[in-house]
């Protein structure tokens, strides 16, 4: 099995399971626990596969479809035990994005493609699922969130990642410096409340 196969199935079950608990909360069927948490997993990376032309992931492999749906087949039966789902949410969610920026960043690198693309691949890999989940359930999409580090978090894993493949060759070191910046960043929005800054407008002068 690839690396880029691991990160895809780490990243599809934790995004599943991330889509479950917002359908939890939605108060969803069976059902709707299985599209919703699929379309969270996979939606990442088949924006990905669609942008560099590669055969879609999980087209190829079936396997992820199941791995999705059996994340949601478990939170249907054992949302009702956890405290806080949205909490369960945001955090399976902020450890799915730091594996999912790599494999969006492993995938493009793969393909020869230029620094810009590297890290859009990993930031589309890592939020384009969430968001689309986000819109489906109704709520505001985590990545418009007010100055949350969210895109940032996957902006600067993917650079980190570039960093690392031009300091060392080896994979591994850059897959793990990309998913550690990302989740570094991201729990200290959560965790922390580290944000950026926020626009705000202000009255106009009377002269």
């Amino acid at each position: 099995m690839t690396a880029l196969a691991i990160l895809d199935y780490c990243a599809v079950f934790v995004f599943a399971l991330s889509g479950a608990f917002a359908a939890s909360r939605a108060q969803l069927d069976l059902v709707g626990f299985i599209f919703l948490a699929s379309l969270t997993a996979l939606g990442g990376g088949t924006t990905r596969d669609l942008l560099l032309d590669r055969a879609i992931f999980w087209m190829v492999d079936p396997s992820y479809l199941a791995v999705a749906a059996s994340a949601a087949v478990v939170v249907f039966w054992t949302a009702h035990l956890a405290d806080n789902r949205l909490i369960w949410l945001v955090w399976l969610d902020a450890f799915a994005l730091a594996v999912a920026v790599p494999a969006g960043v492993v995938a493009a690198q793969a393909f020869f493609q230029p620094w810009p693309i590297v890290i859009l691949m990993g930031i589309l890999t890592g939020t384009f699922g969430g968001l689309l989940r986000d819109v489906v359930v109704n709520d505001v999409p985590v990545v418009l969130a007010k100055g949350e580090l969210y895109v940032t978090a996957a902006f600067a894993g993917g650079g980190a990642a570039l960093i690392a493949f031009a300091v060392s060759d080896d994979m591994r070191v850059a897959v793990a410096v990309c998913g550690a910046v990302t989740l570094i960043l991201r729990a200290g929005s959560l965790w922390f409340g580290w944000h950026l800054p926020v626009y705000k407008s202000r009255p106009p002068r009377n002269f």
